[in-house]
């Protein structure tokens, strides 16, 4: 798509929204099929915000969702809405988790059908027992994620109308209530499945087990409600085939798209607003009814000149390579394409992670980081030439844990390679050969691994403290000052429709349509 695209001089508009991530360019869509004359500026040459594909190795035709890779949260009810061609596709294998135990290398694959999974905790554990609470602990949360789901895109219940929606004491205590740590250790007796578990609730959130303020327990709530399942799946074509066919929509529908355009200030009497933008060959405004915000808390109170939030830093390692071949495993009780066909689970065992978060926590790098690998093209090999399908090339994408970004204040490049490789010991310490060699070299011979810290992610993403969900997670309903919507800021006509909104984070478009449905609930 072109840069400069579409927006000349001093115009008004119904709405203006600033950003063009997958958030905003949903609201887009939505105001646009509304009839409203809808202006998206978006600062970048490109659309997508974290949710975009690229190449980012040199002459390889593999292009990777490079930020953002997976999809649960994204209703269909949107993807059905606008119209999209889009699709998601399943993963055969929920996770796979490797580990030594005896002295022996063995793994906990779950997926497969009921019958492998039940085979793979047996061995694993020695009985039935922890099988028998994981198909109690995971059935309680799919009843809750049916319930929960369907209200992220209507008005914000209040507490006690979720409490009632939910209609299930123990469920409600576990996530809502009580520090997750607790439900684990009541459920669970074997360390790595309490590990397992534990994961949901610290994907891009720096928190312990146990911490009072449940940060945990609102991140793991986001990860197993997601389509009323918490299944998480792969986007075919990578994650840019959803945002791409965001922009299609909403040009379709009439909106005009101005990429190389960049907001730098919101004037509001909260009736009417001016939103100043300059671009590469100067400056402009336009005025509209309505302005929504998808970027931060902190960039919209930059933008309106008023304090900014405490941010909530970001505490992840996202790495991203691709292979001529997956590595072989020293367990031979798993094929490679079965065991990296969900979420390879890495030194995410349930006091690694507590350890780890100790680390970090006292000011150092974790000895053992704690990681979890996703392999795109094994579900979806559309997203590589079709040469490298061919000799059997393969993506994988890191996701470390507990790596919060004051570790990298100092030097963010030498911390940067300093937890890399750590990180990626820890994974050869399960493989039958080093992953290294199994990466491949871009045009200029340099293996293909890029790594990206939350420092990284701060400065091409403008992601507060490089946190993924923009600020803490919030519970999905209403409280005294999170308005109908939850995309609501102070300023009448300016709303908050990125993942910093009530029900923000991830890539759902759920804040998106929300602010979309308040300026059409306002206006009729």
């Amino acid at each position: 798509m072109p840069a400069h695209e579409g927006h000349q001089g001093h115009r008004t508009y119904d709405a203006v929204i600033v950003g063009g991530g997958h958030n905003g360019l949903v609201a887009a869509a939505y105001l646009a099929r509304a009839g409203r004359s809808v202006l998206v500026l978006e600062r970048l040459d490109h659309t997508g915000g974290a949710a975009v594909s690229t190449r980012p190795f040199a002459g390889v035709d593999a292009r990777l969702s490079r930020y953002s890779y997976l999809v649960s949260l994204l209703p269909q009810k949107i993807v059905r809405d606008l119209g999209l061609d889009f699709r998601v596709r399943a993963r055969t294998v929920s996770s796979y988790t490797p580990v030594e135990r005896d002295g022996r290398p063995t793994g906990l694959l779950v997926g497969g059908g009921e019958q492998r999974t039940r085979e793979a905790f047996a061995r694993l554990t020695g009985g039935e027992r922890e099988y028998e609470a994981w198909q109690r602990f995971y059935g309680m949360t799919g009843r809750l994620a049916q319930r929960i789901f369907p209200t992220l895109t209507e008005p914000l219940p209040t507490r006690d109308e979720l409490r009632r929606r939910v209609d299930d004491e123990e469920a409600w205590r576990t996530l809502f209530e009580e520090p997750i740590g607790v439900a684990i250790e009541r459920n669970f007796t074997d360390d790595l499945v309490r590990g397992v578990v534990l994961t949901d609730a610290l994907i891009g959130t720096f928190a312990d087990a146990h911490d009072p303020a449940l940060p945990q327990n609102r991140c793991f709530l986001y990860h197993v409600i997601g389509g009323g399942t918490g299944a998480w799946d792969v986007p075919v074509g990578g994650m840019g085939a959803l945002t791409d066919a965001l922009a299609a929509a909403a040009r379709a529908a009439g909106a005009v798209i101005a990429t190389g355009h960049e907001a730098v200030r919101i004037d509001t009497d909260g009736k009417a607003a001016e939103v100043a933008y300059r671009t590469p060959d100067g400056e402009g405004v336009a005025t509209a009814r309505h302005v929504l915000v998808n970027a931060s808390p902190q960039e919209l109170s930059a933008l309106t000149g008023e304090a900014p939030p405490v941010p909530a830093e970001g505490a992840q390692l996202k790495v991203n390579m691709l292979l001529k071949r997956l590595p072989r495993l020293r367990y031979s009780g798993v094929e490679a394409r079965e065991a990296f066909a969900g979420t390879f689970h890495i030194a995410e065992g349930y006091e690694q992670l507590a350890t780890a978060h100790a680390q970090a926590s006292a000011g150092r790098l974790p000895a053992a980081p704690p990681s979890e690998i996703y392999c795109h093209s094994l579900t979806d090999p559309t997203i590589l030439g079709p040469d490298l399908v061919e000799q059997g090339y393969q993506t994988l994408t890191l996701f470390g844990l507990h790596t919060p970004a004051r570790l990298f204040d100092r030097d963010n490049d030498a911390v940067r390679d300093a937890l890399l490789k750590p990180t990626l010991a820890q994974l050869d310490a399960h493989l039958a050969e080093p992953l290294a060699d199994c990466l491949a070299t871009d045009a200029d011979g340099r293996p293909c691994i890029e790594a990206k810290t939350p420092l990284d992610l701060e400065r091409d993403l403008r992601l507060p403290g490089g946190n993924i969900f923009h600020r803490e997670l919030a519970w999905p309903y209403a409280q005294q000052d999170t308005g109908r919507w939850g995309v609501e800021t102070g300023h009448a006509n300016v709303l908050l429709c990125g993942a910093g909104a009530v029900r923000g984070g991830g890539v759902s478009g759920v804040p998106g349509h929300n602010a979309a449905m308040a300026v059409l609930e306002e206006t009729g």
